[in-house]
């Protein structure tokens, strides 16, 4: 594990973090409305920009307070794992669609309903990061383990072509629906209501935990790839943190051109594999020679470029035709 960062820096990400959310929901979404597609574009504009803004800190010192020699590797390494990050999280878009269709969430509920469902996933997403990073500073042996589990994922992705998502048979629903007094209806945005005396949990918190639940189901595979990337715990959190935030507006902006990037998908799972595979080589090849064998975030780069750039090119060059 790589030396962790001054406590200030952490308190100052988070913060700037808890500053962004609470303008978002507090004066930009206060009221309960469907969000347009021009809005959810801008506020995608607005957080891909924070997180550029916050990489060129990490380059320019601004940021992580990094020694001058160290600055351009995490600034490289920030970057990758911010593009890992953003890329599989278009997976999360393709459930998230299923979900709100499937719970008929009215449309100014729906932002709300990301919104604390990706919250509470970030609470839970620091916890995988700092456990992943505890068990591959103490235990070699999880390289491994992480390699081959992104390696078979990537070619799941492959043979399946993508999520396919049925909330009817999610097994948190199920036990959900046993052990909580539900409404039978939306109170509008409240998550709890009192029926005859009772506290009940309305359709809108189901969502919710549906919402977190698949979040952090996706961040298996994810934050292994980024700890593969990096093992500085600081760059982990920050471009995971940073690459959620911008989901819901991800969401509302492509929840409705989601099938014409069709192979989107086997980008993604060449990057999945590729990361893996790149594991098991500098894994091996440390153990083997003794010296510590690292292939450079540019060449990681570049191939995480190459596969999404070419998979989205071939989307648009060959659209999927339409029923007759």
């Amino acid at each position: 594990m790589e030396p962790a960062r001054p406590l200030i820096w952490w308190i100052l990400f988070n913060g700037f973090v808890l500053t962004l959310l609470a303008l978002d929901l507090g004066v930009f979404h206060r009221k309960a409305r469907p969000v347009r597609l021009g809005e959810a574009l801008a506020w995608s504009a607005v957080w891909i920009v924070a997180a550029l803004t916050f990489d060129l800190g990490i380059l320019l010192g601004w940021f992580g307070d990094y020694p001058l020699a160290e600055r351009g590797l995490r600034a490289k390494e920030f970057l990758a794992g911010y593009l890992v990050e953003k890329s599989l999280s278009v997976d999360n878009v393709f459930v998230f669609a299923a979900l709100l269709a499937y719970f008929a969430v009215p449309p100014r509920y729906q932002h709300r309903v990301l919104f604390y469902g990706i919250l509470a996933a970030l609470v839970l997403r620091a916890v995988f990061i700092f456990t992943g990073a505890w068990l591959i500073d103490r235990f070699a042996w999880v390289l491994y383990v992480f390699a081959v589990f992104l390696i078979a994922t990537g070619v799941r992705m492959i043979r399946t072509g993508g999520p396919h998502a049925d909330p009817a048979q999610n097994p948190v629903l199920r036990l959900a629906r046993k052990l909580l007094p539900l409404t039978d209806d939306y109170r509008g945005p409240a998550f709890f209501a009192r029926v005859g005396g009772r506290l009940r949990a309305t359709p809108l918190f189901l969502v919710v935990l549906l919402v977190e639940t698949t979040d952090v189901i996706f961040a298996t595979d994810s934050i292994p790839a980024v700890l593969i990337i990096t093992r500085d715990t600081f760059i982990v959190y920050s471009s995971n943190v940073l690459a959620i935030l911008g989901l819901r507006a991800l969401y509302f902006a492509l929840a409705g051109l989601l099938q014409m990037f069709r192979y989107l998908t086997y980008g993604l799972s060449a990057v999945l594999i590729f990361i893996g595979a790149k594991m098991v080589y500098q894994a091996a090849a440390t153990e083997l020679t003794g010296a510590a064998h690292e292939i450079p975030v540019e060449a990681s780069l570049a191939v995480i470029g190459f596969a999404l750039g070419v998979s989205v090119a071939l989307s648009w060059l060959r659209p999927p035709r339409r029923a007759a």
